[in-house]
């Protein structure tokens, strides 16, 4: 999996990677199973809703008006988490932010074996900060019953929302069985979460340090929040003595009233809920209560470079509610692996390749159809769609400015097409020279296995033979028409 860390890692080419995935059914049924339940109750969540635009558009508001002042609300976030009690950590990049945790850690775990518990990680998984504690000695334990499920099964995460997504459950008790030593484990899902309850909970009770993600930071008070469903999130915010929680720097957002309209949007638009069973929010340390010792490591790892650019910077809006994988024709069919990326479906086609400032995954823009369905459940109208033709646009200038760009059979191709269509002649020309060529793959009405990039379309579609007679050919045929007698 094409990861972030160093910007050093290459993603296969989607269209590989999608091949592979296509030729597992059970992949493609378990991914659409599970969106078409999540996409089915967020249709019922959303028709509640009467103001349900009027939220979308208010929230895109407040994120436009957010990364546009983005220095000034991190820097409010900082002074305020700091005076409740809360420590604040710059990190540019992954390798640092990992080794600030892995500082931390160190100091407060003394000559005991280090572990700590984690919650709501996804940022944890872009920076690849699991394998930067395995190398360091700190063992770390994944506690979202999904994330404890890939990390069992030595996977990687197929979905925003729902990491195991592509996992059913006899497949989750398999692991569970060998990693848990639970030979008569069944299959039922009480069966399953009852296992995951017990291994958990002697965590919760023993680990002495959490590692949380966050899904909003509040500038105003410097407080930072998490929303979930299981309630492991609780145990790992306030059972540890020390927190230490990643935090992008796109998750800050102004004021308390801002949440409101967040926390009507997200648990809707991921999971189809009308509110998150548990919504935890911690703002720096209290004497007897919570943590002993709580420090945020803000993020960056390529987000201010988006910044500049009014079309790049939309894209982190986003709340990571999932909705546009759960709706996207091409993810419902290749499931989130083929993405290479932390980041799957049309925002990860947007996100991954920005973040990497497309030295990578430059094969992600070209991972959709187009079709617009993300845009319509996004719930903070990022306008996937523009964006993936606005990287697609880089691309081609990047590699026009490339000797292996201007010789590319695609690139000639172009070219050629552009001469031929410059004067009717010409074109008129093709096409009789068409007429002819096409012979040789013509079948039954249909052209068949045409050679070159062509070949790649003719593979998968239908494509009728140029016709014999041309529009032009038949109106230039036409006899003139006569002209009307005088009145």
């Amino acid at each position: 999996m094409n990861v972030l860390v160093g910007k050093t890692a290459q993603a296969p080419a989607f269209p590989v990677a999608a091949k592979k995935a296509l030729a597992n059914d059970q992949l493609r049924r378990n991914v659409h199973n599970a969106t078409g339940i999540i996409r089915a109750k967020r249709a019922l969540r959303v028709e509640e809703m009467p103001d349900w635009q009027q939220l979308r558009q208010t929230a895109s508001d407040i994120k436009a008006h957010t990364l546009a002042n983005l220095d000034h609300y991190l820097i409010e976030f900082e002074r305020n988490c700091q005076r409740a009690g809360g420590k604040v950590h710059w990190a540019r990049d992954a390798a640092e932010a990992n080794a600030i945790a892995i500082a931390i850690i160190r100091e407060h775990s003394g000559d005991t074996p280090a572990e700590v518990i984690k919650v709501k990680t996804m940022t944890s998984d872009e920076i690849q900060m699991n394998v930067a504690l395995e190398d360091a000695g700190i063992k770390p334990y994944e506690t979202d019953l999904a994330d404890m499920i890939v990390q069992m099964g030595n996977d990687e995460p197929s979905h925003i929302v729902v990491p195991a997504l592509h996992k059913n459950r006899f497949e989750v008790r398999e692991i569970f069985r060998q990693m848990m030593s639970l030979p008569d484990l069944g299959d039922q899902p009480v069966d399953l979460t009852d296992a995951a309850r017990h291994y958990l909970r002697e965590k919760f009770l023993r680990v002495k340090i959490g590692v949380s993600g966050a899904n909003f930071a509040i500038a105003s008070t410097g407080a930072v929040c998490v929303v979930e469903s299981e309630g492991n999130g609780r145990m790992c915010l306030t059972m540890p003595d020390v927190l230490i929680s990643l935090i992008g720097i796109e998750k800050v957002i102004p004021t308390f009233d801002d949440l409101e309209v967040f926390l009507q949007l997200l648990p809707r638009s991921a999971t189809g809920e009308r509110m998150n069973p548990y919504n935890s929010f911690w703002t720096g340390v209290t004497p007897g209560d919570g943590p002993r010792a709580f420090h945020v490591i803000l993020l960056d790892n390529g987000r201010t470079a988006l910044l500049h650019d009014e079309r790049e910077r939309e894209t982190l809006a986003c709340i990571r509610c999932g909705a546009c994988l759960n709706a996207c024709p091409v993810y419902r069919e290749t499931g989130g692996h083929a993405y290479g990326s932390i980041y799957s479906g049309p925002i990860g086609a947007i996100l991954s390749p920005q973040l990497q400032s497309l030295e990578h995954s430059r094969s992600l823009p070209y991972a959709s159809s187009l079709c617009g369905a993300c845009y319509e459940v996004c719930p903070v109208k990022i306008n996937i769609p523009e964006t993936l033709i606005h990287l697609r646009g880089k691309i081609v200038r990047e590699d026009q400015g490339k000797l292996s760009g201007i010789l590319s059979p695609e690139n000639i191709a172009m070219k050629i097409v552009a001469k031929v269509f410059l004067t009717h002649q010409r074109y008129e020309v093709a096409q009789r020279l068409a007429r002819t060529g096409q012979l040789v793959f013509e079948r039954r009405g249909q052209l068949t296995n045409l050679p070159g990039l062509a070949g790649a379309w003719t593979k998968s579609r239908d494509l009728r033979p140029v016709p014999q007679q041309s529009f032009r050919d038949w109106w230039k045929s036409r006899s003139a028409p006569s002209k009307p007698e005088n009145m």
